[in-house]
């Protein structure tokens, strides 16, 4: 998989960059800002606590899915990534989150998605998926870290 099949967006958001990644870093209470997340079970965390495989419910459009993501911590705090470790119908989600503290109390979050499933998905129809996914999480972390 090339880079090109990747979708990503930023989005600035009027709040530090410690209280986002209190939010971000915490991928079992994302059902609390994320609509598109209906249920997190961590599975599995590493010694310092952290989850490393959460089960989740998805639905985003029109795809509903159970998926077992496997979260990387070696680049926290600034950024975390998670890769596709089970699904019902999801073949492939992996992507992550950059922070970036602005110096001036506002922070650039970044957000890198791909996903592919198991039945074929026209390439621009996939893109639109991703894209849409993106722009609505950001959006609604937004939201939630300027309320």
């Amino acid at each position: 998989m090339g880079m090109s099949d990747t979708s990503k967006n930023s989005i600035v958001i009027e709040a530090p960059a410690s209280e986002i990644s209190a939010l971000l870093f915490n991928p079992a209470g994302y059902p609390e800002w994320s609509s598109a997340i209906k249920s997190a079970t961590v599975l599995e965390k590493d010694g310092e606590g952290r989850a490393t495989k959460i089960e989740m419910m998805i639905k985003a459009g029109q795809v509903k899915d159970r998926v077992i993501l496997d979260y990387d911590w070696s680049t926290a705090p600034t950024s975390l990534s998670f890769t596709l470790d089970d699904a019902d119908m999801l073949t492939q989600m992996s992507g992550g989150y950059t922070i970036v503290d602005n110096g001036d109390e506002t922070t650039t979050v970044t957000y890198e998605l791909t996903v592919a499933l198991s039945m074929p998905v026209p390439a621009m129809m996939r893109t639109k998926a991703e894209r849409d996914t993106i722009d609505l999480a950001l959006k609604e972390l937004k939201v939630k870290c300027e309320a």
